[in-house]
């Protein structure tokens, strides 16, 4: 294929030249096979180089966990993530990892820069999913040694750290596109390990036939095709049908679902644009509506986005709060992690229960009914209301502690005063994004 041509070109340059990751990302997936026709490994060595000179430990040729920052903050008793506080998990008990390197997607806003490979299918090796866990988990382990003696880091977390509960498959590329998801899902809940897998809207067929996981989340990360395609930059030609396809199959999902909307300031928070998020909001119906502020890393060669796209968590509640009254009281303001500047949307017929949220998973619960659906072949079948449990008052939306636990410390560094600047009042408007469009003409 051309774009098998295009990658034996860049691959047969000298390493050097393979430092700049975005000539991979132009040019699509890597080659099918080595020249005795043996499948080619995912990742190439100057991205293997790449990946772990950033901190990603390599799992076998297409796989990676990575250590979380907010693992580290937890550990020292300086806060949980945002999933802390909507969802329950124990921050210093997750490991953040991937089967799959690669990803269909190139959206602007991908924090990892474009080092990593892409593609459209599994071309390459493929690696047994108990080897990636276990894996994983020893790798995750020896990253959380390294933590043995930091200032602050308590020892009764330090210790129960080693014992990891939940997994966020999210940490690069698309672990969708893996053939073995659902083996590798199996090894993880077989010890208990809970599973929140995001995936980009590409693969409706996986979707479909993805086994029951703890947390499904779809990002959703534009309202029409126009804004998609600008935003997520897909490698699909069909790329806004695979977008709906999946879409329609995270409705028939049974356990909890979450879209994942990743705003950007002069790309995708527009006022009128509001009414097209609703129509994709009542095409999936999920359970939950994360929105949060796109997080800025640095200039890159990948990205032009600047500090200037970066909503304040005003400007996101504010979008919620919006998004959330055109839903028609479908949808409730639930909670918000203001230092993550994310909030959540949760559907209110389901999670509003005696008066109050219930956004929180009971895990152990969760572990017990995953079990059984798999002990009976699939027979025995379980919902998003069968493990849910209460949120705490300082998680919900609006309390005085802003998402932040209460039996945490928070810390904060002290820096020179930086000049603040007030947000506009109201939603950007999409004469930004002509604006911009105009400047790069």
């Amino acid at each position: 294929e051309e774009e098998d041509r295009i990658n034996d070109m860049y691959l047969n340059e000298p390493e050097s030249h393979l430092d700049d990751m975005e000539d991979m990302v132009v040019v699509g997936a890597l080659p099918s096979a080595d020249e005795d026709g043996a499948p080619r490994e995912m990742v190439t060595p100057s991205q293997r180089k790449s990946l772990t000179k950033e901190g990603y430990k390599i799992i076998g040729t297409h796989s990676a966990v990575k250590l979380c920052r907010w693992t580290k903050h937890h550990l020292r008793g300086r806060g949980g993530c945002y999933k802390h506080t909507m969802y329950g998990i124990t921050s210093y008990q997750c490991m953040e990892a991937t089967p799959s390197l690669a990803c269909a997607n190139k959206c602007v806003f991908c924090w990892r820069h474009h080092k990593n490979p892409v593609g459209r299918e599994w071309r390459w090796k493929e690696d047994a999913p108990d080897m990636i866990v276990e894996q994983a988990i020893e790798l995750h382990r020896e990253m959380i040694k390294t933590m043995r003696g930091v200032p602050g880091v308590q020892p009764e977390r330090f210790q129960d750290a080693f014992n990891v509960r939940h997994c966020a498959l999210s940490l690069v590329g698309e672990p969708i596109m893996y053939p073995r998801i659902n083996e590798m899902i199996d090894e993880l809940h077989k010890r208990e390990i809970s599973t929140f897998l995001v995936t980009n809207a590409q693969f409706p067929d996986a979707i479909r036939n993805l086994q029951p996981v703890t947390q499904l989340y779809v990002s959703v990360d534009a309202a029409n095709k126009d804004a998609l395609k600008e935003v997520d930059r897909p490698l699909f030609k069909d790329f806004w049908e695979r977008f709906i396809g999946s879409l329609e199959a995270l409705r028939d999902k049974g356990q909890r679902t979450v879209y994942r909307l990743t705003l950007v300031k002069q790309w995708n928070m527009m006022e009128e644009e509001l009414d097209e998020w609703v129509k994709l909001i009542e095409l999936g119906e999920p359970d939950f509506i994360e929105i949060k502020a796109v997080t800025f890393c640095g200039k890159s060669d990948a990205s032009n986005l600047t500090m200037q796209n970066v909503p304040w968590h005003t400007e996101v509640r504010k979008f919620a709060e919006a998004l959330c009254e055109r839903t028609n009281g479908r949808y409730g303001t639930a909670s918000e992690h203001v230092h993550s500047c994310c909030t959540l949307l949760a559907q209110r017929d389901t999670y509003f229960k005696d008066g109050s949220w219930h956004t929180w998973i009971d895990y152990d619960r969760f572990h017990e009914l995953a079990r059984a659906h798999k002990e009976s072949n699939g027979e025995q079948t379980f919902t998003a209301k069968d493990y849910m449990a209460e949120t705490p008052e300082w998680a919900l939306w609006g309390a005085a502690e802003e998402g932040f636990d209460p039996v945490e410390t928070r810390f904060r560094r002290t820096r020179a005063p930086k000049t603040s600047v007030r947000p506009p009042a109201g939603l950007p408007s999409s004469k930004e994004r002509e604006l911009k469009e105009q400047a790069k003409q």
